[in-house]
C-alpha cells in the first residue's frame, strides 16, 4: 500500500525593502504573517532558506501592551532585537490591517521587551516609520588598533585618529571602527580569521565601519556592516540596531556636532548596490546621549506562501 501524501502546511509572507524609497534598495525583509506551529529549528532553516540578513516570524503576543510579538532570525541564528526586522514588519502589520486601525503608535514584542513605533503619513499605508532604542552602552576600547586595522585590508592611518575602537549597543552589540573617509571604507575587506584573534575574549559581534562627513555639523555618515562571524551575514545593507548606538558614538566622540535634538543619516549598503538611508534622532542632555530613535521608509516587494 501506497502511504497517503502529507499535505503541506501553508505560512503566507510578505517581503519589504526598508530604509529605501525604491524598490531593489535598502535592506529586504521577509514577514512571516503567522508562525503558530512552527518551532526553532524549523524558524532557522526558513530563515537560512530566505537567505536574508533577517526574517520575521509573527506570533501573538504574550504583553497586554503588544501588538504582536517578533522572532528574528538570521540565516545563522536568533536575535533579540533589530533595526530593520522592526521597521519593516511595523508596515506590514499596518499595510495589512493587523494594528490598531487608525494608531499613529504603537509597541512590538521582541526578546529584548518591548520596542515602541511611530508611524508618519496614512497609518494604514506610512511613508515613514521611527523606533526607539535603549540608551547606547560601551565597553572597554580595544587598544590594539594595528592588529584591528589589518583585519580589514587597512592600516593604522586609515583609522580616525584619537577615537576609540569600541563595542556598543542599543540591544545587539557592534564593533565600532572608524575610518578616515569613505574610500577607505568601501576598500575595507573583512579577514574575519584575523579579526577574532584582534578582539580576543570578547564575544561575536558584527563590524560597523564608518567615515563621517568632514563637516561635523552636517550630521552625515558613511557606512558598512560585516557579520559572516556572528550572524551569517557577509554584509548587511541596512543596520538599524547599530545606527542607535553609531549615533550616540558619533555625537559623544565629537564626531558630529550638535546640541539639544541632533538629526543624522547614515548611508549604507551603497558598496554593495543597495543603497539605504537609515535616520537617527536622539537628544543629548549634561553630555549624555538620549531618546535614541532610528527610522526609516519601507518599500513592499513581493507576497507568497512558504509550504512546508
Amino acid at each position: 500500500m501506497q502511504d497517503r501524501p502529507v499535505s503541506p502546511r501553508s505560512h503566507k509572507f510578505v517581503q519589504v525593502d526598508v530604509f529605501t524609497d525604491r524598490v531593489f534598495g535598502g535592506n529586504p525583509l521577509a514577514v512571516l504573517l503567522d508562525a503558530r506551529g512552527l518551532d526553532d529549528a524549523l524558524m532557522q532553516q526558513i530563515a537560512r532558506e530566505m537567505n536574508l540578513s533577517e526574517t520575521v516570524f509573527l506570533f501573538p503576543p504574550t504583553r497586554p501592551d503588544c501588538v504582536a510579538a517578533l522572532r528574528i532570525f538570521t540565516p545563522a541564528r536568533e536575535v533579540p532585537f533589530a533595526g530593520h526586522p522592526t521597521i519593516g514588519t511595523t508596515w506590514v502589520l499596518a499595510a495589512r490591517g493587523m494594528a490598531p486601525k487608525g494608531a499613529a503608535r504603537f509597541t512590538l514584542e521582541e526578546k529584548i521587551g518591548p520596542v515602541p513605533v511611530e508611524l508618519e503619513g496614512d497609518p494604514g499605508r506610512p511613508s515613514f516609520i521611527w523606533m526607539s532604542q535603549q540608551d547606547a552602552t560601551f565597553d572597554p576600547a580595544l587598544e590594539n588598533r594595528e592588529a584591528v586595522a589589518r583585519a580589514l585590508g587597512l592600516t593604522a592611518a586609515d583609522l580616525w585618529p584619537a577615537v576609540p575602537i569600541q563595542p556598543g549597543s542599543t540591544g545587539n552589540k557592534f564593533l565600532f571602527v572608524p575610518l578616515r573617509d569613505k574610500a577607505t571604507v568601501d576598500r575595507a575587506v573583512l579577514d574575519v580569521r584575523a579579526m577574532l584573534e584582534a578582539m580576543g575574549e570578547r564575544p561575536r559581534m558584527g563590524i560597523f565601519v564608518f567615515a563621517p562627513d568632514p563637516d561635523a555639523a552636517a550630521g552625515r555618515v558613511y557606512s558598512r556592516m560585516f557579520g559572516p562571524h556572528s550572524s551569517g551575514i557577509p554584509e548587511d545593507p541596512a543596520t538599524g540596531s547599530a545606527s542607535g548606538p553609531l549615533g550616540a558614538y558619533l555625537v559623544l566622540n565629537g564626531m558630529v556636532k550638535g546640541s539639544g535634538d541632533v538629526k543624522i543619516v547614515s548611508e549604507q549598503g551603497a558598496k554593495m548596490g543597495r543603497q539605504s538611508f537609515v535616520h537617527i534622532r536622539l537628544a543629548t542632555r549634561g553630555g549624555a546621549v538620549t531618546d535614541i530613535r532610528v527610522g526609516g521608509g519601507v518599500v513592499p516587494v513581493l507576497e507568497g506562501e512558504l509550504r512546508i
